[in-house]
């Protein structure tokens, strides 16, 4: 499985944006998919998750913010981030687990002014 991310951009402290995760094969044969955010430095934060039944869980930084979902018979996951924060700017990486694959996205960059 290939992931690619897009929907990134420069946005205002409180603004909103959309990211799309897209899969070359169906959401039904992902497992977990995850939302990554990655530092210039290389640090990784986890920002959310969804599980093939649909269980959510997210970052104490971002809950109440944002929301992770799917859709289950296409290949595209979004992650919808509203009143975003300085300190949510980086990299946004996709990474997708399944039976036989554990992959990752390139990434979509988020930056946050303030």
């Amino acid at each position: 499985v290939q992931l690619q991310a897009s929907g990134g951009g420069l946005v205002q402290a409180g603004g909103s944006l959309r990211l799309t995760c897209t899969a070359t094969r169906s959401m039904f044969v992902i497992n977990e998919l995850h939302w990554v955010r990655q530092t210039p430095g290389g640090q990784r934060d986890l920002i959310a998750g969804v599980t093939k039944r649909g269980r959510t869980t997210y970052a104490d930084s971002v809950k109440g913010r944002f929301t992770i979902s799917k859709e289950d018979a296409g290949n595209v996951a979004y992650l919808n981030m509203n009143d975003l924060k300085p300190e949510d700017t980086g990299l946004y990486r996709c990474h997708a687990a399944g039976l036989d694959f554990d992959n990752w996205g390139r990434g979509t960059l988020v930056t946050v002014s303030s």
